[in-house]
């Protein structure tokens, strides 16, 4: 999980920050992506892809990340999912946390800041990055900021929960389950629900 930072490192990019993205796939609530940089690769935790951790190791990673990294989380909303489509969306959520991340470094810091980014998208960024394929299961750095994103995301579902206790976003975070459908059929769409993900529902 260190070869991308190992590499970087002899190159001179001393501090690496890793950049993913949680909610591209639910038919309800923001995408959230969180941009991390760590200060050392020592963790009680696990840290990996956070689609392979349980939601208690997760929340606990989640913390420990915390405390030992400099971090940013961004969300973009679900009118603004529906505006621009669900990719860009994603990629003006990542740009948004690795904006709100650099502006916590100095001008000298970031010479020496190479960004990892989840999955094969391409950015115009200011600063030397890679795009990693599934580098949320290859990169510390990127695992790290799928955590991040992903427990964020989810405690904001939750929160929506309360709003609209008929959905049970509590239980599938808006992702398109068989329960989720058929509360949709039963009582058509909340505040929240993407309605461009739902016209593609209604076509399939």
């Amino acid at each position: 999980m260190l070869r991308y930072e190992k590499r970087l490192k002899d190159k001179g990019y001393d501090l690496v920050i890793g950049v993913d993205e949680a909610g591209r796939g639910p038919l309800a609530g923001p995408v959230v992506a969180a941009a991390v940089l760590l200060k050392g690769f020592c963790f009680n935790n696990r840290i990996d892809d956070s689609k392979k951790l349980s939601p208690a190791k997760r929340k606990n990673a989640f913390f420990e990340i915390k405390n030992k990294s400099i971090y940013a989380i961004a969300a973009v909303s679900h009118k603004q999912i529906d505006r621009m489509n669900i990719l860009q969306a994603a990629k003006l959520a990542m740009r948004k946390a690795l904006s709100k991340l650099c502006r916590q470094l100095g001008s000298a810091e970031l010479k020496r800041a190479f960004i990892l980014i989840d999955g094969n998208m391409k950015f115009e960024l200011g600063l030397p990055y890679r795009s990693i394929v599934k580098g949320d299961a290859k990169s510390l750095s990127v695992a790290a900021s799928s955590i991040l994103a992903k427990v964020h995301r989810d405690a904001l579902m939750e929160k929506y929960h309360k709003i609209y206790p008929a959905y049970n976003f509590d239980k599938h975070k808006g992702y398109p389950t068989a329960e989720h459908r058929m509360i949709l059929k039963k009582i058509g769409p909340s505040a929240i629900h993407r309605k461009s993900f739902l016209k593609c529902l209604e076509r399939i």
